[in-house]
């Protein structure tokens, strides 16, 4: 379907406009798909970021402010995100033995088996949300949308 039939906008739309409004709009039906699969796991798609970060410590403990510059949607309370995790008992938080004014925050065994649980999951559901494009799209795609990204 059309962005224009989705959102019933009429055909006065210039063509940057209709580009922006359907990445948006796109990205908010594929995050709203990726947000129900984590919800049977009572995860937040940002609390899945954090665990995924984590892991690829591969065991080195990381900071906050680490975490933070690492996170898909940086405007998260990385700090709130990491007391749920705690809570859950999927991540843990210290000290720093060498620096009493840093945080170490890893994953734990539970955070782990989760995420080696929600893997293949996460991997199938991905694999569904792009099924109409063939690889050379999805390269075309991935290229572009970097190309967009460049004056971060």
């Amino acid at each position: 379907m059309k962005i224009e039939e989705a959102l019933k906008i009429g055909n006065g739309l210039d063509l940057s406009s209709k580009t922006l409004i359907n990445i948006q709009y796109t990205s908010r039906i594929l995050e709203e798909k990726f947000a129900a699969l984590l919800k049977e796991y009572d995860l937040s798609t940002p609390q899945f970021n954090v665990l995924r970060i984590l892991r690829g410590q591969k065991g080195k403990p990381a900071s906050l402010a680490c975490i933070q510059e690492r996170m898909v949607d940086r405007s998260s309370n990385t700090t709130r995100l990491v007391d749920k995790l705690i809570k859950k008992e999927l991540v843990s938080r210290r000290i720093c033995p060498d620096n009493r004014r840093k945080v170490e925050i890893e994953i734990t065994a539970n955070g782990l088996k989760l995420l080696k649980e929600l893997d293949p999951l996460t991997s199938a559901a991905n694999a569904n949300n792009t099924s109409s494009l063939n690889d050379d799209e999805l390269v075309t795609l991935n290229n572009l949308l970097d190309k967009l990204r460049t004056d971060e």
